[in-house]
């Protein structure tokens, strides 16, 4: 028996085999539960690491037989409730949604900002959250064991001088986290959030990698199945004691050398 049999969870982001979303994906199947794919591949086609040349079809079939997937742009405003419903008609209703999803590149400091870059960043990486979570709350009836999980950044923790539109954007989700814990707290339903630190997913650079390595404590760059253990086991009902939290799982990264 898994920790999540018999619970379904829908994980946003999943279009990259090295991302944190496919690792969360494989854990929680792992764990036993069933599983409901978002992705949206144009947006990893348009970065510097690129589309995953297997395709999202592809990294669904290879988590399980019975797993569905969706490709969905959620800054379009009926995304998030298309997305929710069609998980729903699927399995007939979700437990766990992980949020992973988010908008990267595109950014600067201030001084570069326009409304179209913070319009972009808050559509994608906070207001389709949003909704997502209030339509997981529209079709969740208070069965034991739910979980809404948002993955957000190290914003909290210092500066981020040339990502101001993300870590606005990220950091909105942080100050709502608890908010949206207290409105679920008394419907068997759990919202936290994860900042994974920096992970090794493809984004930085070689310059990058080696001038950040020496502040990791453990020699080593995060992976995304380190941030994904720990989102597995927030679903669990061993964690269903803990809501409103903001955990950061950086590995002892310093930031300042």
């Amino acid at each position: 028996m898994g920790a999540l049999d018999g619970r379904v969870a829908l994980v946003t982001g999943v279009s990259r085999r090295a991302g944190i979303g496919y690792a969360t994906a494989r854990r929680l199947a792992d764990a036993g539960a069933r599983l409901f794919l978002h992705h949206h591949a144009p947006h990893d086609a348009e970065q510097t690491w690129g589309a995953d040349p297997d395709g999202p079809a592809a990294l669904a079939a290879s988590l399980g037989d019975d797993v569905r997937h969706l490709g969905l742009d959620l800054t379009d405003p009926g995304a998030p409730e298309r997305l929710m419903a069609a998980a729903v008609e699927a399995y007939g209703h979700v437990d766990v949604l992980v949020c992973n999803h988010a908008r990267g590149g595109g950014d600067g400091p201030l001084g570069t900002l326009d409304a179209e870059m913070l319009d972009a960043h808050w559509a994608a990486n906070t207001r389709s959250v949003v909704l997502l979570t209030q339509a997981f709350g529209d079709q969740h009836d208070r069965r034991p064991g739910g979980r809404v999980l948002f993955l957000v950044s190290g914003q909290d923790l210092g500066p981020m001088i040339h990502e101001v539109a993300y870590a606005a954007s990220k950091g909105a989700l942080s100050a709502i986290t608890r908010t949206l814990a207290d409105h679920f707290a008394g419907r068997g339903v759990t919202v936290n959030a994860v900042n994974p630190g920096p992970v090794d997913t493809g984004w930085a650079s070689p310059e990058d990698r080696e001038a950040l390595l020496p502040r990791f404590p453990s020699g080593r760059w995060g992976a995304p199945d380190d941030p994904a253990r720990l989102l597995t086991w927030l679903a669990t009902d061993d964690a269903g004691w803990i809501t409103g939290q903001v955990i950061h799982s950086e590995g002892g990264f310093r930031r300042w050398a």
